[in-house]
């Protein structure tokens, strides 16, 4: 008879303790501890485990490359971030925070997908719930079968059965296995229905797409093996009270890792946004100091967005500084470039400091844009709506270089805008083949003898 004994677990690593300790000796977290009851049975005797055995070692160069195209998700944006489309045998982990739209992604996907047979296995809904959300987004398919379950027996049996072409898990927190005795979401519950779903796919073929939960620190619930285990991790996210929504490229083993797709919420589900330069930049901000255009690049697609800046006198000993969609170290290092290089006294203000649309920029080329925004605004001066910035601002105060800024020129000159301010290269540059007015600075004094005259 097995025998049963209960073990504590955290639920950040997977560390097992046989007593429950407030800090988690492996990643340092509080209160992660949860107990767990843990079934013993006898293991596969070593003997039989090498009798067992069916593949042989064999030479890295006689290895046969099987020609397996992709599976065309009919979605370019989730094309685009899974590098072509999805890789037959794939596993998939698509994370976000709730009601940020993981499920109607998922489920838009697989009802745009017409020549491919697809099994949804939702966790959470109902069958009933599916159908009226997939009313919503006004696709029918003929191919997509839903099931509503949480045993992951049941769900190798339907798999069996229906033998699909691509396999949605929606979420795999809700799944469980008979095998171990602890609730669904725990460590060894995720970590054993994900191996499971890991064997099913590389032995069938079969593309599977999990949507994970996320926790308070945005990172995704359960162990970190369930993002070492897949192939692919997703991460959806954006603002709620915003439209646009961003699917990030976090780990990517058939494609690169610095894609993003940008999708817009609507009524009838999510809407691929083709050129994200219209819909981020505002054309009523005439007159009106603190705004400023700059040229990002996420990903392999160049944008211009919209950054908006306040600068007050601070109503109070401390002053304030807030950032919304930038990194709030940044804008104090910033800050701190402005004071000591430029000469201007902002350590007395408050800063507040938005990127327009809700999005989240990573881009350091932004730099000279912020900067700009918060003189813009300490001295109420608005700035030319036809003048765009694309430039990183170094600690001494130079303008230091960027990349892909062919890119960023292009993408300013197509939108119309007379004038961009980029880094003065070493390398010559053929300026004769743009129509805009190419102008380069190397210092924060001569962009803004520019821009303030």
């Amino acid at each position: 008879m097995a025998k049963a004994k209960s073990v504590f677990v955290c639920q950040n690593c997977g560390l097992d303790s046989p007593k429950w300790i407030g800090k988690c000796t492996s990643c340092g977290q509080w209160n992660t501890f949860v107990e767990e009851v843990v079934v013993k049975t006898k293991g596969v005797p070593t003997a039989l485990a090498f009798e067992s055995t069916e593949q042989k070692p064999q030479l890295l160069k006689n290895v046969p490359i099987a020609d397996l195209p992709r599976i065309d998700t009919s979605n370019n944006e989730l094309n685009r971030v899974l590098g072509g489309g999805m890789v037959p045998g794939s596993l998939v982990l698509v994370g976000g925070e709730p009601g940020i739209g993981k499920s109607t992604l998922v489920l838009q996907m697989a009802l745009q997908i017409q020549s491919r047979k697809v099994l949804y296995v939702s966790g959470e809904e109902s069958p009933q719930q599916i159908k009226l959300r997939a009313d919503r987004i006004a696709n029918d398919s003929e191919n997509c079968h839903v099931v509503s379950e949480t045993s992951i027996e049941k769900v190798q049996g339907h798999i069996k059965n229906t033998n699909p072409d691509l396999l949605v898990i929606d979420s795999i927190q809700t799944m469980s296995s008979e095998a171990i005795e602890s609730v669904p979401g725990s460590v060894s519950q995720v970590r054993e229905c994900t191996g499971r779903l890991l064997r099913i796919a590389k032995e069938q073929n079969l593309p599977v797409i999990l949507i994970g939960h996320i926790n308070k620190d945005g990172n995704i619930a359960g162990p970190k093996v369930l993002e070492h285990m897949v192939d692919v991790v997703l991460q959806f996210e954006g603002d709620r009270n915003h439209m646009y929504r961003i699917l990030r490229s976090i780990k990517n083993r058939f494609g690169s890792t610095s894609e993003i797709g940008i999708f817009e919420m609507l009524g009838d589900g999510l809407r691929e946004v083709t050129n994200p330069s219209e819909l981020l930049l505002s054309h009523h901000h005439q007159n009106l100091s603190g705004i400023s255009i700059a040229a990002a690049i996420e990903g392999m697609r160049p944008f211009l967005i919209e950054v908006q800046a306040l600068v007050s006198t601070a109503a109070y000993g401390t002053p304030q500084r807030s950032s919304t969609g930038f990194d709030l170290r940044r804008l104090n290092m910033l800050l701190a470039v402005l004071e000591k290089r430029a000469g201007f006294k902002l350590a007395v203000k408050d800063v507040f400091l938005n990127i327009a649309g809700g999005i989240k920029v990573n881009d350091p080329s932004i730099d000279l844009a912020v900067v700009s925004a918060i003189l813009s605004s300490n001295i109420d001066i608005a700035m030319s709506s036809k003048i765009c910035l694309a430039g990183e601002v170094g600690l001494s105060g130079e303008i230091r270089p960027v990349t892909r800024i062919d890119q960023r020129i292009s993408e300013a000159e197509k939108l119309g805008f007379d004038q961009i301010i980029i880094p003065r290269f070493t390398k010559d540059m053929d300026l004769s083949k743009y129509s805009i007015q190419v102008t380069q600075v190397s210092k924060l004094e001569e962009a803004f003898k520019l821009l303030f005259a």
